[in-house]
Order: structure tokens, then sequence, then C-alpha cells
């Protein structure tokens, strides 16, 4: 049965958003590598944080998760940075290329071999960017046609300075993860800044770590930790901005909305969506919370608007890189044409989003075109109900059920159970706003 959405005439609540995804894969990571017990609080706990769960299992890492009514409660006894057990079979990332690369910049510090391997979707996708920096250290990697499987062979981790011609919070994280094991620092320039919440984890642990800009305005990050020891961490996760994404552009779009968003991640990497919104004169308020192991935090309050379009491109588009197929439906509804450059990335997601995106939107009667690198919508345009595929694409799914909000008629998103490899409660919390939603 598909996921079935009607026209919605109002949203109103408060909603208590999962913990983020990119923060619990690396909370889980160090948490595994440290010396002692953590307890990570809100931590996601869903289909691409599951991978990695289970991926640590195989190596001997005790996970146990526990109930607990703000979000579960994960407790990692930590193995240390040297102590993790040889798989007895190729680690199975399923469909989280996010577990892949970071998980790519450990498996190289290991004393035995392994295998990183994942569904034939994640197979689909390049991992030569990850694997070309790690074996610039020294690591042993071999690859299936620059795809997965990975096969790791151990080695001894050099010193290394890495110029990525495109900012990449994955790559710059693997080379990170990777430092910890180096014989001396590991040095990472971007372009710009990619989300670093690899960087203000490791900074909260202690790990010597320094970030600075260089001479040419680029962003450099260096860590030296040959010797360190990761101490447990007690943490309470933020909510994930980018779940919260889908509800901000809902609550926008539905006349007499509004909807309360408290104690998100608000970290300058991730709130690229909340300032383009913001320029297409959304009606938004951000009250600051306080800093939580480094990261940003604070409530946000969505009200309906009439939006403007908007041209989205360069640092842009690091920042919001996982929004964009919800911006896609905001932008049937802005006057105007809104214009996306730069975001080739896009090609190589759980689907191909710009292909994907204009496919399904235009059953419902949006104007788009796409370019290699982005894609045009005129708007406004009013929307109609259709039968459309989340194409295994779990924020695919959600935005065409946030389309589904806006539509005259009914709209039926099949495939929508992909929805739960990032944001299981999704069609509940609608319903708890007042959508009219049956599944």
């Amino acid at each position: 049965m598909g996921l079935k959405i009607r026209q919605a005439s109002q949203l109103k609540g408060k909603v208590l958003l999962p913990g983020d995804k990119s923060l619990s894969h690396r909370a889980l990571i160090l948490a595994a590598l440290a010396e002692g017990i953590s307890r990570i609080e809100n931590c996601l706990v869903a289909g691409v944080t599951e991978a990695m769960i289970e991926c640590l299992r195989a190596m001997c890492v005790d996970v146990k998760i526990e109930g607990e009514a703000e979000g579960p409660v994960v407790v990692i006894g930590g193995r240390k940075l040297r102590g993790l057990i040889a798989p007895e079979e190729p680690l199975s990332c399923d469909g989280s290329a996010t577990t892949m690369r970071l998980l790519a910049g450990v498996m190289v510090g290991q004393s035995f071999p392994s295998v990183l391997d994942g569904n034939q979707g994640l197979r689909m996708r390049p991992m030569e960017r990850i694997v070309g920096p790690l074996r610039a250290k020294g690591a042993r990697i071999e690859t299936t046609n620059g795809n997965a499987p990975l096969m790791f062979l151990p080695c001894r981790l050099q010193s290394s300075e890495h110029i990525l011609p495109v900012a990449s919070a994955q790559v710059k994280s693997a080379l990170l993860l990777a430092g910890l094991y180096s014989d001396g620092p590991t040095t990472v320039v971007e372009p710009y800044p990619s989300r670093d919440h690899t960087e203000r984890l490791l900074s909260s642990l202690g790990v010597p770590l320094e970030r600075r800009k260089d001479g040419q305005g680029r962003h450099v990050v260096a860590i030296s930790a040959d010797g360190f020891t990761l101490p447990a961490m007690n943490l309470r996760l933020p909510s994930d901005p980018s779940s919260a994404a889908f509800l901000v552009v809902a609550g926008l779009l539905t006349p007499d909305s509004e909807i309360e968003l408290p104690d998100l991640c608000l970290n300058p990497g991730r709130t690229g969506l909340l300032d383009v919104i913001q320029s297409m004169t959304a009606d938004l308020e951000v009250s600051t919370g306080p800093d939580r192991n480094g990261e940003p935090t604070g409530t946000l309050l969505v009200r309906s608007a009439a939006l403007k379009s908007a041209s989205v491109c360069g640092a842009t588009v690091t920042r919001m890189i996982d929004e964009f197929p919800v911006l896609a439906v905001a932008a049937t509804q802005a006057q105007g044409k809104t214009i996306v450059r730069d975001a080739e990335e896009l090609r190589y997601k759980e689907s191909d989003r710009i292909k994907t995106l204009a496919e399904e939107l235009s059953k419902m009667g949006a104007d788009i075109q796409t370019r290699p690198d982005g894609f045009e919508i005129q708007g406004p345009v009013q929307l109609k109900g259709a039968v459309v595929n989340g194409r295994g694409d779990h924020r695919i799914a959600m935005s065409l059920a946030v389309a589904g909000l806006v539509a005259q008629g009914e709209t039926v998103v099949e495939g929508w159970e992909i929805i739960r490899e990032s944001f299981p409660q999704f069609p509940e919390v609608l319903k708890q706003l007042g959508a009219d939603v049956e599944w």
C-alpha cells in the first residue's frame, strides 16, 4: 500500500525530531574507538545508522539500545583505537554510503584485512573520491571498478596533506579518522568549509586538532593524534535539521500553519536551507539554545508564508546538499524561477536526485527543467495529486509527501517505506500536525 496524502488546510504543533543522522554516525564510531563506556542520548536508530551499529557489533563492539521517551539511548563499550576484532564476514553497510565512507577511514588503520560491502544501490555509488586520498596516506585498498566492495589490507599510515578540489564532509571525515592511526599529522584543505561535525566532536574529546584559513582563503583542518586515547563520552544529540527541512517546507506552504521544532542542530554547515528559505521571504523565528559538544542548537518556529524564487550556487550548495529535494517542492510554489547550480553531486546520492525530482514532480504538474549540475523550477503552479514513487530514496519520498500536502486531490507515494532509513516517524508526525495521511 502506498502512502496516501490529501491537500492539507492547516498544520499545527510542536515536534521533537529524531537525533541528527550525521552526528549519530560520528558519535557511534568514536564511542566504539574510545576507552570506557559511552552513553549517547537521542541517537538516531534507523536504517542508515542501524547499518553502522551492526558493522561495529561485527567487530565485537558492545552496543546496547535502551528506550527513552525523548529518543533512544545507545550505550557503547569502547574497544580503544586498536582493539577492534577482525570480522568473520564482509561488513555490510546495507544502503548507507555514510557508513561505508566513514568506516573506510577506520578500517585502513586496522591490523587485520577487512571488506566493506553493501546492497546493490550502494555498490553503484562512487567511492574513488574516498579511496584516492586514503591511498595517498599509504592505505592499501582495492575497489571493484571504483565501487564497493572495498577491500582493506593492513598498512602503515603516513603523515599527509590533502587538497580537495571539492569540499566534502565525508572525504574530510574519513581522512581525519584515518589520522587517528597515522604517524604524524594529517592535513585536509578544502576550497570552503564543508559540514564540520567530525572536527567539533573530536575537539570536544580533546583530540589535538587545528582549524584555520590559509593565505588563499581555503579551509584547513589538521589533526595530530599519534598516541592519543579517545575518552568515553556522555552526550545528548540535537535533532536533525535535514529531517526538520520537510516540516519547515510543509509549514511554509500549508495555509494557517505554525510548527515549532525544538532542540535543532544549528551547525552553520547545516543551515543552508534556512538561509535560502529566509531569502525567499519565509516566516521563520530562530531562538538560540545552548552549545552541546561544540554544536550550536536552537528552536525553530515556522509559519505559513508566500515565497519568492531564489538562486542557489557555490558554497551554499555544500551547506544544504541533502535538502534540495524539498527545496524543489518549495520552488514549485514560489513566485518566479528558482535556479540551482553547482550541485552535480545530487546525481550521485541514493538516486540521481536531479533526474528523479524532475520525473516525479512533473507527474504532479511541476514546471522543472534539468541541467547537468542542477535544475530550474518556474512557480507558482497548482500541483495535482498523482501516483508517484520514492525510487529507493528516502529524501525523494518525503519531499513527494510534502508536495502532496499542497496538491489538489490525492497523492500516493509508492515505495514510501524507504523513509524509515532516516525518519521512521515521518507519517505519524504529519498526522499529529493535522495532515490527512494514510498508510
